[in-house]
């Protein structure tokens, strides 16, 4: 290609300051270096993780920067050393690489890349610890290795997950986060059986791909626990088929599940980050065969606390990082699930909105209007 080798001037959606409106702007974006890869983001979506940081809460903040990182987009261009992956190919960016040789990489029971695991405060890129964007001279930070709100980004090879090229990346760009590890914190961690009974704790976004885990795995009841009664008709959709509002009762939250499931439920999946869920999650699940897994991030000052006795009656509590996929052996046959419609990714999808209007994606998701909003780069 022309391009190759070259610095590429496009635009992006750079943020200045925390919790300001994103800013159009002109930026320089370098060519990939050894094991980097350039790549034309195509669609690009808006997940918390993008908001948490961008409003810095409790964060050292790192400005200005590039955010994004649930997209699809086409290998421009590929750095020294890159053998799978050549121009014209179809990938999803990862916030959480896979370099294929450290321990973690080659442990059939982790996806924790000892490389490549996130890293929110780096902002530049391995190689040579700088950033591939800039503007007139004035460098622009990266933001989890992926920085998709730009239509050119630069990203280690061990962050690119290659697809099927058939695959519509307007649709299956939303599996490089939220809906994925939802999904996989189901069908991978908890794995229920055809006919068991699921709680789902939280029905946010990844709460509800864990309910599609659920669903997918044939359970015969999935119980969805959340304190928004707005959300349960939407919930319907992703197979739940009955709700608790823990302010409803007065009792323990675990306590009225253990008397809709005579002792609690087979499998429970805690999606909200709140330490009390956690527990409750833990504490809903079956004496004997009940497991739970924690999905959300807690505050880092929250501890668990559980009585002994809850493991020794054989609960088993589990936690899981996106969904225990190791992104570029494991995300391929995630999005050949959808192809082959097993997997429903269209009622994720509430919102899209052209990359000139990617403000507007962020007021959809703080006000709750939506799950997932797609950014269309070209419109």
């Amino acid at each position: 290609m022309a391009s190759t080798g070259q610095v590429i001037r496009c635009k992006a959606a750079v943020a200045w300051e925390a919790g300001k409106p994103l800013v159009m702007e002109e930026v320089d974006v370098a060519p990939p270096q050894a094991m980097e890869v350039r790549v034309k983001i195509l669609f690009t979506s808006l997940c918390h993780t993008d908001v948490y940081f961008w409003e810095a809460k409790g964060q050292t903040p790192l400005f200005p920067r590039i955010f994004g990182h649930e997209a699809g987009g086409i290998v421009e261009s590929v750095g020294e050393g890159v053998t799978e992956l050549e121009p014209g190919d179809h990938v999803l960016p990862v916030f959480t690489g896979e370099c294929k040789e450290c321990r973690h990489c080659k442990s059939e029971e982790s996806n924790m890349c000892d490389l490549l695991r996130i890293n929110t405060d780096r902002g530049v890129m391995l190689n040579d610890g700088k950033s591939r964007f800039s503007i007139r001279g004035q460098p622009i930070y990266h933001f989890v290795g992926t920085s998709t709100f730009s239509e050119y980004t630069v990203v280690h090879v061990g962050c690119l997950a290659k697809i099927n090229p058939a695959a519509p990346l307007d649709k299956v760009c939303v599996l490089s986060c939220g809906i994925s590890t939802g999904l996989g914190a189901t069908l991978n961690v908890a794995k229920p059986k055809k006919g068991s009974t699921v709680a789902i704790f939280g029905l946010g976004a990844v709460g509800l791909a864990a309910a599609e885990g659920a669903r997918i795995s044939g359970a015969s009841r999935i119980i969805g626990v959340d304190l928004n009664a707005n959300r349960f008709d939407e919930a319907k959709k992703f197979g739940v088929t009955e709700f608790v509002n823990p302010k409803d009762h007065d009792k323990p939250v675990h306590e009225v599940i253990a008397e809709m499931t005579n002792g609690g439920v087979d499998r429970s999946v805690e999606c909200t980050g709140s330490v009390s869920a956690m527990i409750s999650a833990f504490e809903c699940v079956h004496d004997g065969w009940g497991v739970a897994v924690l999905v959300g991030v807690p505050n880092k000052d929250d501890a668990f606390k559980t009585h002994p006795m809850n493991i020794l009656n054989e609960k088993t509590l589990k936690g899981t990082f996106f969904g225990n996929y190791k992104p570029r052996s494991d995300l391929p046959s995630v999005v050949e699930k959808y192809m082959n419609k097993e997997l429903e990714l269209e009622k994720f999808i509430t919102h899209e909105v052209p990359f000139a209007e990617i403000n507007k994606a962020f007021e959809y998701m703080l006000s709750g209007a939506g799950l997932r909003c797609i950014i269309k780069m070209d419109a």
